[in-house]
């Protein structure tokens, strides 16, 4: 039986304090004469974009900017960044933001070369079979690890239904990882995009696609977030700790897009096409029931996982597993996570779009990588399970 594993990650990847200055020099490795920087309009006024365009200008490289992602990515993003990328005659895209940033230039890399619309791509259903437009990806939070991954989801605004599409054309050509660029990221996004980071390494360690250079990975990014996540959140200038964030992020991004996610995912995606709450959040939101759900499955896995947030505790593989569905509730607890109702979704439309949301999730293919792999009907009751659900729990108590 064939048992081998491949392993993809960007060709070029810069890191820590300082990386943001050598954009230039990696656009230069890439060929690039004139860069479109996708981006939006919070790094524009944070300063970000112009500094990316003297950095690429004093290495002779010149640049136009595409600031309209609004929101998590659409396919109108994708068509209005591709307009401008041909009208102004690029030949490099540099993705500077979050992940909706990053997956919108992912997807107008393959599109300047293989043409059609973003969709045909899902599912595999159409490949880029021509070499993608260059691709710099750079994030300005810690979360996604989007930079590092071969996947990109956007939104069908006709269908609204989040596609996610994966192939190996869409991982980036290099990506410049500077923590000192999520200094700025206000508190909520921090500690959302954290968990974001954090649900990507558990369901890449737990996922039935797992292997050892994911593990290796995914548990690294788990102890990098256990110890950091919490200060990067109380203390938004403690620089170590952001820093610790981005590699985490970083190291999450590269194991699931080896490992692919789980159910959090799956079920994450049409929470937000259809009540448009962002990634992070919505992932933060289910990741501590589905890991309840999962549980039974994945005793051994999720016992590895509770040793690195109790590492001085006795215990069994069933109470290590169970620590770990705890320190995540009392992790989200203390980030301010707050649940669907609290976000202000409506009970009765988010309950009469569980049916949908439920055939959606499956549909993307992710729950079929959970240890414990749900119906659809087990997916409607987890979505009115987690309307409410309460991370509140009683701090290191017994397992």
């Amino acid at each position: 039986m064939n048992t081998s594993k491949e392993f993809l990650t960007p060709p070029s990847i810069v890191y820590l304090q300082g990386a943001f200055q050598q954009v230039g020099k990696q656009a230069l490795n890439l060929k690039g004469s004139k860069a479109l920087i996708i981006s939006d309009a919070i790094m524009n006024k944070l300063g970000y974009v112009d500094e990316c365009r003297k950095l690429l200008n004093d290495d002779g490289i010149e640049s136009a900017v595409y600031l309209g992602v609004a929101s998590e990515p659409t396919d109108d993003f994708v068509s209005e960044a591709l307009r401008i990328f041909e009208e102004e005659r690029c030949d490099l895209i540099i993705s500077l933001g979050g992940g909706s940033c990053i997956d919108t230039a992912k997807a107008v890399s393959i599109l300047a070369t293989n043409g059609g619309y973003i969709g045909d791509y899902m599912g595999g259903r159409k490949l880029a079979d021509q070499r993608p437009v260059p691709h710099i990806a750079i994030p300005t939070t810690a979360g996604t690890g989007a930079e590092a991954t071969d996947a990109t989801v956007i939104t069908n605004t006709t269908t609204q239904v989040k596609m996610m599409i994966k192939q190996p054309a869409l991982m980036p050509d290099g990506a410049i990882v500077d923590p000192m660029l999520t200094l700025s990221t206000p508190d909520k996004v921090t500690a959302a995009t954290g968990v974001d980071a954090l649900s990507h390494a558990i369901e890449a360690y737990i996922s039935r696609k797992a292997h050892p250079m994911t593990d290796m990975l995914a548990l690294s990014a788990i102890r990098l977030i256990a110890s950091n996540l919490q200060r990067a959140y109380d203390n938004p200038e403690d620089v170590e700790a952001k820093e610790a964030m981005s590699l985490a992020a970083m190291q999450a991004g590269m194991a699931f897009s080896n490992a692919s996610v789980c159910l959090v995912h799956g079920m994450s995606r049409p929470i937000g096409a259809l009540f448009h709450v962002p990634h992070g959040f919505s992932n933060a939101m289910l990741l501590p029931a589905v890991l309840e759900y999962s549980k039974e499955a994945c005793v051994e896995r999720l016992a590895d996982i509770g040793r690195i947030f109790s590492p001085d505790e006795e215990m069994t593989n069933e109470q290590a597993a169970e620590r770990t569905v705890q320190a995540v509730k009392e992790l989200c607890h203390s980030l301010n996570i707050p649940n669907l109702k609290e976000w202000g979704i409506d009970e009765q439309d988010f309950m009469n779009a569980r049916e949908k949301m439920a055939k959606d999730a499956l549909d993307s293919g992710s729950p079929g990588n959970n240890p414990k792999v749900p119906t659809g009907e087990e997916i409607k009751e987890l979505y009115q399970l987690v309307y409410e659900y309460q991370t509140q729990v009683k701090v290191n108590q017994g397992v």
